[in-house]
């Protein structure tokens, strides 16, 4: 299949981790930014072949995972009422609240869907004018398009009845809190192939520039991984801090510009809080003034919603790559992704179910 067997070939893999072993001389710790890449590194064991000294951290890039609790206990509340109908992606029907889940709601009768794009939760509330319908927009840069493309499609078609819960996150803050952080380790990036496909990487340059700390914007599958870390190693080693593109393929420096109208249009810069992480400024999205009325935190007046996390789940520190899921007290035993604490744990791109999924065993002596 092009584009996929030809990235996984075990000849070149082998040939690009000789390359790699040849050209680290230190011990240099890199950030890989998406979930998505997370789970190859972890599901190929590509993170246990690197050569003796380079280090990946796995970091804050899987939406579903940093949609902050308190968020989920509104999507929660919103979907228990008898006139919505609330819809999301799958991950979030698992995440668990304070009191409870999506899924949860679906199984006492609440009216939860999936949907594979937010215009299939337009065309819902085409069909279901007596119904509110709800869909929960969360996710970095790549989801926010399509979510924008949803609310301008309700407003054309006047429908008073559809509006949107945004938790959207923006992985550039991110990249600045984490290098802020007085106990960072991070030395380079791999920034997510597919954000980069919608917003370019004019964003991260500055970033570069002021924190001398390469970025490699780099795909998903084991080769693209294994020469973006190279690649990345590289700049390390001869003292360059720069944006390099694995990500030919599908990346450009600008982006799609049409996408980035939209979202301006629709959506607006606002403080994000992080789940386990915290408010981050400027970090997120929220709907402009011209949008308002598709504000579901204000239609159902659950903005001053607050909530706690779980005291035995380390999400905050997994998010930031200060600490492996190994580490936890709750891993693999109180934590499961049938059973999970906290979103690392039910996410197709959480870092905690990357690792459970690959059989690595937990690190916490038992007493």
């Amino acid at each position: 299949m092009k584009y996929l067997d030809e990235y996984r070939d075990p000849v070149l893999a082998r040939s690009l981790l000789a390359e790699l072993t040849a050209t680290a001389t230190k011990p240099w710790a890199i950030m890989e930014v998406c979930g998505g890449q997370t789970h190859t590194l972890v599901r190929q064991g590509i993170d246990e072949l690197l050569p003796a000294g380079v280090r990946m951290i796995h970091g804050p890039g899987c939406p579903v995972c940093v949609t902050p609790l308190a968020m989920v206990d509104k999507a929660v509340a919103i979907a228990s009422r008898p006139e919505v109908i609330f819809t999301s992606y799958g991950d979030m029907l698992r995440v668990p609240g304070t009191t409870g889940d999506l899924l949860g709601v679906k199984a006492r009768g609440g009216d939860v869907r999936v949907v594979y794009t937010p215009l299939d939760a337009v065309r819902i509330a085409e069909r279901n004018p007596d119904r509110q319908v709800v869909f929960f927009a969360v996710g970095f840069e790549t989801t926010a398009p399509a979510n924008a493309m949803a609310v301008l499609r309700a407003a054309a078609l006047g429908l008073p009845n559809f509006t949107v819960l945004v938790s959207h996150v923006l992985v550039p803050p991110a990249i600045t809190a984490i290098l802020d952080a007085p106990d960072n380790q991070v030395q380079a990036f791999l920034a997510a192939g597919h954000v980069c496909a919608v917003m370019g990487f004019t964003e991260y340059e500055p970033l570069a520039a002021r924190y001398h700390v390469p970025i490699v914007v780099t795909g998903f599958e084991p080769l693209d991984l294994l020469e973006g870390i190279l690649m990345a190693t590289r700049q390390l080693e001869e003292g360059r801090a720069e944006v390099e593109n694995q990500y030919v393929r599908a990346v450009d420096r600008a982006g799609n510009t049409e996408a980035q109208k939209a979202v301006r249009r629709v959506f607006r810069l606002t403080d994000r809080d992080w789940r386990g992480i915290g408010t981050i400024p400027t970090s997120g999205l929220t709907l402009t003034e011209e949008y308002a009325a598709f504000d579901a935190e204000t239609r159902f007046a659950v903005g001053d919603l607050r909530a706690r996390e779980h005291p035995d789940c380390i999400a905050g520190d997994v998010l930031r790559g200060t600490r492996l899921p190994t580490s936890c007290s709750a891993y693999g035993t109180r934590c499961t992704p049938r059973n999970p604490l906290g979103a690392p744990m039910v996410s197709a791109e959480g870092t905690c179910a990357a690792f459970y999924h690959a059989g690595r065993q937990s690190t916490v002596e038992e007493s």
